[in-house]
């Protein structure tokens, strides 16, 4: 956490020495695991990735499911109620997920006497607003192949700042089924999407293992630009 803070702000000794002291326990959470249930009460905890993907989905009446973000290890994966009482969304294990768990209220008292700290839940909450966005401009108004390597230009970029990729791809744990709920689709066209993406040269695949010879090439198929990302905040600031 304290790594992932001194990317959005500058971080003095005590207030990485207040991080540190938060109390907090570390929980493992195997897939489909619910970290997060719609409709129930905020929880006394607030939950930190320190290895693993998750997921937040919506529900429609009909069961319908629409995957909103997709999560990695440094994030928080219930910041937005820290100060909301109950859960509007569902958050799920992508994969095998460590959390640490982190006391609400300790959290909100280090954030109201810690202007940094503050600062730096504030730019991670602003981001995680500005991929909300996209992924709602991928939804509603790109092509099935277009909103596909969208997604996958995301999570690797993603990735990669986080240093969980090989250099020339990553293991996506995502059945097609959840890509077409994160991107819109049935299972049945994100296949042959995939397949449509594959043979053109753009991606290779080896069971959940997605590689890319030419990732200009495919950001430009993707309409993919990294601003919504906000890269200029993962580097610390001057002191």
């Amino acid at each position: 956490m304290v790594r992932k803070f001194e990317t959005r702000v500058h971080l003095d000794a005590d207030d990485r020495a207040a991080i540190l002291a938060l109390p907090h326990v570390l929980r493992t959470y195997e897939a489909p695991s619910y970290v997060l249930r719609e409709g129930e009460p905020s929880k006394k905890h607030c939950s930190f990735i320190v290895s693993g993907l998750a997921f937040r989905q919506k529900l429609a009446a009909t069961g319908a499911r629409q995957i909103v973000s997709i999560h990695l290890a440094g994030d928080f994966l219930d910041l937005q109620h820290l100060f909301l009482n109950w859960a509007d969304h569902s958050v799920q294990a992508l994969n095998r997920l460590q959390t640490a768990e982190v006391e609400r209220s300790a959290l909100q008292d280090l954030v109201l006497k810690r202007p940094a700290i503050g600062r730096a839940m504030w730019v991670d909450a602003l981001v995680d607003a500005s991929i909300f966005r996209e992924w709602v401009l991928n939804v509603g108004r790109r092509d099935a192949r277009t909103r596909v390597a969208h997604l996958l230009c995301e999570v690797s970029l993603r990735m990669e700042i986080a240093g969980l990729t090989d250099g020339q791809g990553y293991d996506l744990p995502m059945t097609q089924e959840q890509i077409g709920d994160a991107v819109g689709l049935t299972s049945v066209h994100v296949n042959r999407t995939l397949k449509a993406l594959a043979s053109e040269g753009l991606i290779r695949r080896e069971k959940r293992h997605v590689q890319f010879d030419d990732m200009a090439r495919l950001r430009a198929v993707a309409d993919f630009s990294a601003l919504y990302l906000h890269l200029d905040r993962t580097s610390p600031l001057p002191a």
